[in-house]
């Protein structure tokens, strides 16, 4: 395999979307058959959908709705209007979701003093949706515990739903219905999804190269941060912007810091469907770091660059999670580059989904996946850290062709970005793999010098 070098290379404009993709009502009505289906394979009579500002991704997936401010609950069986449980604030928007919901008033899922003298008990509305003696019941909330009678819900809604389906019901972690990354429903995305996604990446991709090409030492961290033009998209992680020691710290937000010349710098900028983060040093070159580390590219960066290079010429579909993991391995497994979360995972409306990446792993790789590329040194000395992060698709050949008919802009700049990556950085992808990201594979650890870049092409 070639070695990763540092050179001038020249980033182009890959475009941003005109118009922002919607999602169809219908493709929810699909999402919600497709949904009672697998209810009925796993013998569900009722399924419960928690969700909270944090925690809204799965519910957003189904319905459209995503809680503000609030919590909220879903209450889906196998024919009907699915019913929404909102509080005060939310029952406005609940009744704005592309999903027909019969839509209800629970106040106690309002905010602390607020008014809760108009709803039902919960054990009313329960029972009049279902949930009685001997039901099976799943929850979804966001996470999944190898013991399926643990669930992420509060406790007062875990105690209310036994008490419903008793005696002789049960109760039982159901989220892997969505995002188990063998077979969820919410592991594959559909085109419309797939494009929405695209133009996410656009947005934060052109805000994180805006802060790459536009930091100044004498900027604040607050001034920094401002260069990402956060447009109001619902965010899928906090901004994190930090500079200085506070950077080895990891998921900082910004603050009134001035950044100087020689500090650690880390960004990350995410929105629902993308991810992108940069990381590296306030200097225009090697010379300007501590003696000790001016070979951080070739000690850290380079190798880096290199296994997250053979990593994406790996990426097809079909592919088992495990032969990902082992390159990482292979590569970064010594622990100085601290290397201790999967290396890769499957990304939706929230930053992190499940991962397919493990040792060992069989999970083949399914078309319509949306993956990050989230490889992050941890080395916890004077080297800090790199970072590449971002976004990609799979799709085959029948995926391809659909999203090159309905969304020919889209298309032509993932076709760009892949150009781009041949002949500039030497990074041969598989025909499944579509580049989001507009700074596919681009990493520029000197970030007063932002123009120098790893490439895998040889010196001409």
């Amino acid at each position: 395999m070639p070695r990763a070098r540092l050179t001038s290379i020249e980033l182009p404009d890959f475009g941003s979307p005109s118009s922002v993709p919607t999602l169809p009502p219908q493709l929810y009505q699909e999402r919600l058959r497709r949904l009672r289906l697998r209810m009925v394979e796993r013998g569900y009579d009722r399924l419960i959908f928690y969700a909270d500002r944090e925690h809204s991704a799965n519910l957003a997936w189904l319905s459209g709705f995503d809680p503000r401010f609030e919590e909220a609950l879903l209450i889906l069986g196998p024919e009907g209007e699915p019913w929404l449980l909102t509080g005060n604030e939310c029952l406005g928007l609940g009744r704005a979701a592309p999903l027909s919901l019969r839509v209800e008033l629970w106040q106690d899922l309002s905010l602390p003093g607020q008014p809760r003298d108009r709803s039902r008990p919960l054990a009313e509305i329960l029972t009049e949706a279902g949930l009685v003696s001997g039901a099976r019941v799943g929850v979804v909330g966001w996470k999944p515990y190898a013991d399926r009678a643990w669930l992420d819900v509060p406790a007062f809604l875990a105690d209310a739903l036994r008490r419903s389906v008793a005696p002789g019901g049960d109760v039982e972690n159901a989220v892997e219905l969505l995002i188990d990354p063998r077979d969820g429903l919410r592991t594959v995305n559909e085109p419309e999804q797939l494009a929405a996604f695209e133009y996410a990446a656009c947005h934060t991709s052109e805000g994180v190269k805006r802060v790459l090409f536009g930091l100044r030492p004498g900027m604040t961290e607050q001034e920094a941060v401002a260069l990402l033009g956060w447009n109001g998209a619902p965010l899928s992680c906090h901004l994190m912007l930090s500079s200085g020691p506070r950077a080895s710290l990891g998921l900082l937000s910004p603050s009134d810091r001035v950044i100087e010349r020689g500090d650690r710098f880390t960004t990350a900028y995410g929105v629902w469907g993308a991810l992108d983060c940069r990381a590296g040093f306030v200097v225009a070159d090697a010379s300007e770091l501590p003696a000790a580390i001016d070979d951080y590219v070739e000690r850290l960066v380079a190798p880096y660059f290199e296994a997250i290079v053979e990593w994406l010429e790996a990426l097809r579909v079909g592919q088992a999670g495990g032969v990902l993991y082992e390159i990482i391995a292979r590569h970064l497994g010594d622990p100085f580059f601290g290397i201790f979360l999967n290396p890769g995972h499957l990304i939706g409306l929230d930053e992190w989904v499940h991962s397919p990446v493990a040792p060992g792993s069989e999970i083949r790789l399914r078309s319509g996946a949306a993956m990050q590329v989230d490889v992050i040194p941890a080395t916890g000395n004077e080297y800090f850290t790199t970072n590449i992060e971002g976004g990609l698709a799979l799709a085959d050949e029948p995926l391809r062709e659909e999203l090159a008919t309905r969304y020919p802009e889209a298309w032509a700049r993932i076709t760009k970005r892949r150009t781009f990556m041949r002949r500039e950085l030497g990074v041969r992808l598989h025909d499944d793999v579509l580049p989001l990201s507009n700074l596919p594979a681009y990493l520029a650890p000197f970030l007063l010098a932002p123009e120098r870049a790893l490439t895998m092409r040889p010196q001409m």
